[in-house]
């Protein structure tokens, strides 16, 4: 599946597949997806940005919910839990899961000029890992990717603007 975090797009979509993956991801848990957790998600998945627990305490005050860093993190918990968002670590900070209910292997691509993030192919980061586990002689447990560098849009800019001092 080719992304569209670098491409222009209608980032409505975005939300609105999270939100029905999310509905339907909890209805077959047996979970409830609370106005407050659902509300956390939207905010998650406002843009590609990953976005920091403290970052969606205003916006969560300013709709009418409990704005208490506690509140927030249990919604962000049970979302992680649910596998509905993936946790940033180099970033303390979250986004929302392109793979939803899929238990996989996570690795990110984060732009270090527009911030935007990419969830990587989970097949592409297996691939990665049952190589490693083969030529190492390894089993991994757990693993997370985290690169950083230029996103395409980013690249061009920092080509023109060279272009443009020469």
């Amino acid at each position: 599946m080719t992304s569209t975090v670098y491409a222009p797009h209608d980032h409505h979509t975005c939300i609105t597949a999270a939100l029905a993956n999310a509905k339907t991801l909890c209805e077959s848990r047996g979970a409830r997806l609370t106005p407050v957790r659902r509300r956390v998600l939207e905010l998650v998945w406002q843009n590609h940005k990953p976005t920091g627990a403290y970052e969606l305490l205003p916006q969560l005050a300013q709709d009418g919910f409990n704005s208490a860093p506690p509140t927030v993190y249990r919604a962000l918990d049970f979302l992680l839990e649910l596998g509905l968002i993936h946790r940033i670590s180099s970033l303390n900070a979250f986004i929302g899961c392109a793979h939803p209910g899929q238990e996989h292997t996570t690795g990110f691509f984060i732009c270090r000029l527009c911030g935007n993030a990419l969830e990587l192919s989970p097949e592409r980061m297996q691939d990665v890992n049952t190589r490693l586990a083969e030529e190492l002689g390894i089993v991994i447990e757990e693993q997370t990717i985290e690169l950083s560098g230029l996103c395409p849009s980013c690249q061009l800019s920092a080509t023109t603007a060279k272009e443009d001092i020469a």
